[in-house]
Parts: structure tokens; C-alpha cells; sequence
């Protein structure tokens, strides 16, 4: 994705004192009116990933300045004695004055000139937004808080169906949701011998990325390399502690006094893949199970959504083989 940013009058950065730079630039300008925004201007997002060199920051800004863009917010982290630049640029700009496709162009080039990974632009008010497929089994508070947030508009995605190994009926509160919103359901009885993974690769087809809301099923190499974009996965705890059945009545049972959640890329080693948002709360002697589960289900309700939401917002940068800049 790509970002512009004119380039402001004053800059003001925050830098760790050991060698990472870990710089956030603001612009010193008045902030735009949402009403200004919502009538002449769009906003985008740019995320960069590349080898490190001199002059990036000034090129990415360049690039938007010359273009009559503004950056309003830029990250940058370049990791201690790893030679590679990661960037996330929020900005606006006049569509006319850049059209869409000389801005895909424009970051291409950009691109080419740094050997960049990856360089992303994205404008959501103009780009389509992401198709999704949803994997849940038996419980629902996953698959229920992500339905619900669709429908309130948080999640900038489509969801394309919903695919289960457990079945529910017709008057469950899921099943109502969705069949009001036209989101089909695909009930698929797994078992040991057969995940039926052939069959979900044919309902995922040309969706963005899946997210597994407590789907409780292990997804193979073959499926993850067959599929080829990203899965995210919800974890009750912080990984890798409490694997497998039953986390929660496995941290109940070890009397943890800290519970956590973990929102993690799915990968062919249970998880272990790269984490991208962990969130945790106490707990004491005071809890019972019941309490525990509960407090539990929240946390992981709220990890994955955030987790969806920074994913979309261009927030999630690979790093290293098993870490991520989350922005």
C-alpha cells in the first residue's frame, strides 16, 4: 500500500536511545476539518518494507508532497543491525489532482527505486473492500462479537459465508443473523480422517484472508499452502502456554493469576505463528470457572477484533520469520 504526505513545517520525532529507530512524525499544521476531508479530500494508507537506506523518508514524503498530498501520521522502524525499513503513512489527498491509478504508479516506482518487499497503498473509501470467510465450531462469542461488529460497521470487509463443523439450527440465533444479512452457512462434519479442506478451499476462493473464530480444527500444511493468503487465528492465553483442548480449564486448573488472549497468523506449527495483538486480565482465587471462561471469552472477543481491524488498517508488517511491526 502507499502514502503521501507534504512534507510539514515542523517535524517532531521520538527516538529509543538504544540504535532502533522507532520514530513517529506528526505534522505541526492544524488538522484538517472532517468537514474539509469529507468533501475535497480522501484518505490513504501506505505501508513500506524494505532494504534500509538513506533518503527513504524524504522520497515517501516527496512522492505525496509533489502530488498535493498531505502526510497527517508517519511510523518508522528500523530494528538495530538488520539493514531493513519498515513505514506506515496515513494521509490525504484530492483524487482528481491524483487519481487512483497514477498513485498505484507513483508508489510503484518508489518501489523499484528501494528494492522495497512490500509496498502497499491503500484508500478505503475508493478500494473494495476485504473479502473475508469465517471458520467457527460450537462456541459462538467469537463468531457472534465478529458478526456484530460487521453489521456496526467496524470491520471494513464483506463477508462472503460462514463454514462450521458444528451444526446449528435454523432458530439459533447465528443462523437468523445471518440468513437476515444473506451470509451462507456451510455446515461440514469433519473428522479425524477427513477435515474436509478440499471442500473449504472451494467455499474460500477469492476471499482476501480467513479468520477462525475459535474453529477448533487444525488447519494442514497442504490447505494453508493451497489457500495462499493469511489466516488469523484467536488463542485463549499467551502462547505458547496452554495448547490445544480446553485451554481455559487447563489455565483454571494450573491457577494461573493472569490470563491473556493471543491473536496470531496461522502457520503449519500449532500455534506458533507471528503474533499480532495480545491482550490480558487478572484473575484471582475468587474466580470460579464459570467467572474465569467468561472473562476468558472478552478477552478473546476483543484481541481478534482488534487484531481484524489493525490487519485492515494496514497496522501488520512481517518481520524477521516468526515476528511482526504492528504499527
Amino acid at each position: 500500500m502507499s502514502v503521501i504526505r507534504r512534507v510539514p513545517s515542523i517535524l517532531t520525532g521520538l527516538v529509543n536511545n538504544n540504535n532502533n529507530r522507532n520514530i513517529c512524525f506528526k505534522s505541526s499544521e492544524p488538522s484538517i476539518p472532517s468537514s474539509t476531508l469529507s468533501s475535497s479530500l480522501t484518505h490513504g494508507i501506505h505501508v513500506f518494507y524494505c532494504p534500509d537506506v538513506v533518503g527513504i523518508v524524504a522520497k515517501l514524503s516527496e512522492c505525496i508532497a509533489s502530488k498535493g498530498g498531505n502526510i497527517l501520521s508517519a511510523d518508522v522502524f528500523v530494528p538495530q543491525n538488520k539493514h531493513v525499513f519498515y513505514s506506515r503513512s496515513d494521509f490525504v489527498f484530492d483524487p482528481v489532482k491524483w487519481p487512483r491509478i497514477q498513485m498505484e504508479e507513483d508508489f510503484l516506482k518508489l518501489s523499484q527505486t528501494f528494492n522495497a518487499m512490500r509496498s502497499v497503498v491503500r484508500v478505503p473509501s475508493l478500494d473494495p473492500k476485504y473479502k473475508i470467510a469465517v471458520l467457527a465450531s460450537k462456541q459462538d462469542h467469537c463468531l457472534v462479537d465478529l458478526l456484530h461488529g460487521w453489521q456496526d460497521g467496524r470491520f471494513p470487509v464483506d463477508i462472503s459465508c460462514v463454514i462450521s463443523n458444528h451444526y446449528r439450527a435454523s432458530n439459533t440465533h447465528v443462523i437468523r443473523f445471518l440468513e437476515r444479512h444473506g451470509i451462507p452457512y456451510h455446515y461440514l462434519d469433519t473428522t479425524k480422517e477427513n477435515k474436509r479442506e478440499s471442500e473449504i478451499l472451494e467455499l474460500v476462493q477469492n476471499t482476501d484472508f480467513l479468520v477462525l473464530a475459535r474453529y477448533m480444527q487444525i488447519l494442514s500444511g497442504n490447505f494453508l499452502r493451497s489457500y495462499g493468503n493469511d489466516v488469523i487465528n484467536i488463542h485463549h492465553g499467551l502462547l505458547p502456554s496452554f495448547k490445544g483442548g480446553s485451554p481455559s480449564k487447563q489455565a483454571f486448573d494450573a491457577g494461573v493469576k493472569l490470563i491473556g488472549a493471543t491473536s496470531h497468523f496461522v502457520t503449519e506449527e500449532l500455534d506458533s505463528g507471528p503474533i499480532i495483538e495480545q491482550m490480558v486480565e487478572r484473575v484471582s482465587h475468587r474466580d470460579n470457572l464459570q467467572s474465569f471462561v467468561q472473562k476468558s471469552e472478552n478477552l478473546e472477543k476483543q484481541c481478534l477484533s482488534k487484531a481484524i481491524r489493525s490487519y485492515c488498517e494496514l497496522r501488520v508488517l512481517p518481520y524477521e520469520e516468526k515476528k511482526t511491526v504492528v504499527f
